[in-house]
Parts: C-alpha cells; structure tokens; sequence
C-alpha cells in the first residue's frame, strides 16, 4: 500500500468552487482500480486549505490515476 498526501490553498473567493471540485474528484477516483481509499479534508489550522490523503494499492495505479483525463481536468479547474 502507497500513502499519498497532497493539499492546495485556494482564496476565499474560490473555496467553494475548490471543494465542490474536489469533493467530485474524490468519488471519481473511489472507482479507479488500486484505489484503496481517498478523502479531502479542511484543514484546522487553515480553512481555505484543502487536503487530500490517499490510499493505493501499488505506483501503477497511481500513475495511471494521475495521467487520466479525468484527473487532468481537476488539476487544470483548480489552476
């Protein structure tokens, strides 16, 4: 099993659009195969900091999840 944590800083102005992306993202990459859980989170010390923290089953599957259109086009919307 791989961890894998991440997080992006949006502006207040964006958060809510960020989390809907995010939350969307997340159920997205549930179903792709190795996926062994992932979540986003607020962070406590820092609302408009948004993390991620993820579970896979080997590098493979992560790679594949992070090349996919589908992932592309989440990062891109957040850019």
């Amino acid at each position: 099993m791989i961890l894998v944590l991440g997080n992006i800083t949006t502006s207040p102005v964006r958060f809510s659009e960020a989390l809907a992306l995010s939350q969307a993202h997340v159920r997205r990459a549930r179903g792709v195969p190795g996926c062994i859980s992932h979540a986003v989170h607020i962070d406590s010390d820092d609302p408009l900091r948004l993390v991620f923290i993820e579970r896979w089953a080997d590098q493979d599957n992560i790679w594949a999840h992070v090349n996919s259109p589908e992932t592309r086009a989440f990062v891109k919307a957040l850019a």
